[in-house]
């Protein structure tokens, strides 16, 4: 091997180097989920307690140490980042990163870091701390606690930041995979649960379709203009091809390309007509893994959109925006309408999901607009959107997931009436992130929509404006009933309990009201009145209160101080011009 790579050295033949320090977030998400897989099989005792959760949660949080000083890395000059090298911590940094600076593509150009990726990979890395310590409780309470849940979990979110700084369609395509087979499983792995095999297989089934749109998208791109790396297709839309022909004139082949990389990223981001999988996969997955679905997956997913058609094909921005903006408004409208009439929560957070997807493609036509301006303002809403929804979500399903109770089936809109008076903290928490989703001021939810609907109304495009302030108020009820079940619906009983109605004769349900002499006769009096059992009190895991009541603090933080990390945002959205 030696003498080999002495020929190949003395031959002259170019060796690509790898920048390795800027991998730092994804080499630890990856190789991060191998060791897991080690240290589990050679000390079983790790397997079945809290160390796996603990060590997803260090893991996520080493990732996202490294991004200040990535960030700086790539934002700052050089005599800048000589002088931040003189105190203790940039001396760590530099040694760790190196001293380059400036946005940098990475792996033979397949990879790039800006502060685009560094944002999207701060929201991922955030979400696998949060999931994972929200798993550990559900996993005891279920029977399922092992490593392979968070092991999948850190190689999703690995793929999550592969996608984000894509820089080629065959990597955009890998990590879109890397990403979507891990949580295909995840959503399975509830081995008790009929749904959840069922939701497995029908969110395999039609992401294996939307790949099949995708890689035919990337063959058609790719023909129309003789590249697959995105800065490359930026820069040869006005430049005449091999055949003589200029891709952003003689577009049809362009055209048809771009409108099935939209259809593909169309099924991962749940944006309609391509939104069909998305209620019955998040009512049949483990909750949980909802809570991951519904953050990193939808950013990771909208990350790479951005990417591919704000950056590479910008040329045409006239032409794909028309199909965002239709895209949008058939989101909006199918997610606020058909949520209101559902009566399963995780239904109706799905559709919920559906219509904040809408909220984001709005964003994503603003920010492909022609104005350099109005193109920023709509990338900092669309980036504001990405944390505040992930957030929200997170907090939403933590609570879900405490609620449904072992076997994790009490989901409907009735196993929540009364809820503030059984399980007061829960209810509160919960109410604060569904006023929020709704986008009810002092939130983060409020200035999320409110930045969205601003930045379409800058930038000319009422009508986008005008249905999503409409469909804002439609979903607004779904979340009232949510609240209203929890604080004003009792179930009848001043002491917390539940009346079984007994006057359909059946035994088995005579049995279960302790009614035992009458089901043993088989038989039950028509007039015979409701008897009352005690409703399950579960308890909360401290990791998922915890979980909980962070994600309300954030969200109610960034509703009073929406300017916070207004710079992030900024240099973040500046990334993408």
């Amino acid at each position: 091997m030696m003498s080999l790579l002495a020929q190949i050295e003395a031959q002259g033949v170019p060796q690509q180097s790898v920048e390795w320090s800027m991998l730092w977030p994804i080499m630890i998400l990856s190789i991060g989920a191998v060791l897991l897989v080690t240290i589990t099989s050679l000390a079983p005792s790790t397997r079945n307690n809290a160390f796996p959760a603990i060590y997803t949660a260090v893991a996520g949080v080493a990732a996202a140490a490294f991004l200040p000083g990535m960030w700086s890395r790539v934002s700052v000059p050089s005599d800048a980042a000589v002088a931040n090298a003189q105190n203790p911590i940039g001396t760590v940094y530099q040694a760790l990163l190196g001293d380059r600076t400036g946005p940098m593509t990475i792996v033979n150009d397949a990879l790039i870091v800006d502060h685009f990726t560094l944002f999207i990979t701060g929201i991922i890395c955030l979400a696998v701390v949060l999931v994972a310590l929200v798993f550990h409780g559900y996993l005891e309470r279920e029977g399922f606690a092992g490593p392979e849940w968070y092991v999948l979990l850190l190689l999703s979110a690995s793929g999550g930041v592969m996608l984000a700084s894509a820089e080629d369609l065959i990597v955009t395509f890998l990590g879109l995979e890397i990403l979507s087979i891990a949580v295909y499983v995840l959503a399975a792995l509830h081995l008790r649960r009929s749904d959840s095999q069922e939701a497995g297989f029908k969110y395999f089934i039609l992401g294996a379709l939307s790949s099949a749109f995708f890689l035919y998208g990337i063959a058609l791109v790719y023909g129309a203009t003789g590249s697959t790396r995105i800065s490359d297709i930026a820069g040869s839309l006005s430049t005449p091809n091999e055949a003589g022909l200029i891709p952003n004139q003689d577009a049809s082949m362009l055209l048809v390309g771009a409108a099935l990389l939209l259809v593909g990223f169309g099924f991962k981001v749940s944006a309609a007509p391509f939104h069909v999988w998305t209620p019955d996969v998040y009512e049949g997955s483990p909750s949980p893994v909802v809570a991951f679905m519904a953050s990193a997956v939808k950013v990771a997913g909208f990350a790479g959109m951005v990417r591919v058609f704000v950056v590479g094909l910008d040329g045409i921005s006239g032409d794909w925006r028309i199909m965002v903006a239709a895209m949008a408004v058939l989101t909006l409208v199918v997610g606020s309408f058909l949520a209101v009439v559902q009566t399963n929560v995780k239904r109706m957070m799905a559709y919920s999901s559906i219509a904040h997807a809408g909220f984001m493609l709005v964003a994503l036509f603003v920010a492909g607009g022609v104005e350099l301006d109005d193109s920023i303002v709509g990338a900092q809403a669309l980036l504001f959107y990405f944390f505040a929804y992930s957030v929200m979500v997170i907090g939403t399903f933590t609570a879900i997931t405490v609620l449904g109770r072992t076997g994790d089936g009490h989901h409907s809109l009735d196993d929540y009436k009364g809820l503030a008076q059984r399980q007061p903290v829960i209810a509160g928490c919960l109410a604060v992130l569904a006023f929020a989703q709704a986008g009810i001021p002092f939130t983060s939810g409020f200035f999320s929509k409110f930045r969205v609907i601003a930045a379409a109304a800058g930038s000319g495009a009422y009508v986008l404006a005008a249905v999503a302030m409409l469909t804002a108020a439609v979903s607004a009820y779904l979340y009232l009933r949510l609240v209203v079940a929890i604080f004003l619906d009792g179930d009848g009983h001043d002491d917390d309990h539940e009346a079984i109605d007994l006057t359909d004769g059946d035994a088995a349900t005579a049995a279960e009201a302790g009614d035992g002499a009458e089901a043993a006769a088989g038989a039950v009096a028509v007039d015979a009145p409701p008897v009352a059992v005690d409703r399950e009190v579960a308890p909360v895991p401290t990791a998922a209160l915890a979980v909980l009541v962070a994600t309300v603090v954030i969200t109610v933080l960034f509703g009073v101080l929406p300017g916070l990390g207004g710079d992030i945002l900024r240099q973040a959205a500046e990334a993408l011009s």
